[in-house]
């Protein structure tokens, strides 16, 4: 089992920038796979982000591409992304997940951080 506790979401103007962390616990954080996803009202869970378990590559959505960034530290067991350039289409509810069982399925997710972009 791996547990996930978002954090870092909130309200900020078009153009700002955000960070999330997800912080993870339960199995060694070097062994799984991790990703970000985000759920707008009325739509379906997209992905958003992916990192490997060694942090060696990383995958975006073309949505996304240029303006965030994922990362992990291992010292800390904690995932982040960085959120720049930000538009009021970035606005959903953020999800951390692990441990990949497909290109876009992971086995455990967090709770969720809301993010607001106001234009």
């Amino acid at each position: 089992q791996v547990q996930l506790v978002e954090s870092g979401g909130g309200l900020v103007q078009a153009g700002g920038s955000l960070r999330l962390s997800c912080a993870a616990s339960g199995r060694p954080f070097s062994t799984f796979a991790m990703g970000w996803f985000r759920q707008a009202p009325g739509k379906e869970r997209d992905f958003v982000a992916r990192i490997t378990w060694n942090g060696d590559s990383t995958y975006y959505a073309d949505s996304v591409k240029g303006r965030f960034t994922i990362s992990r530290d291992y010292a800390k067991n904690t995932l982040y992304l960085q959120m720049s350039s930000l538009k009021p289409e970035d606005t959903a509810v953020y999800y951390c997940a692990a441990h990949q069982l497909g290109p876009t399925r992971f086995a455990y997710w967090g709770q969720g951080t809301q993010v607001t972009v106001s234009s």
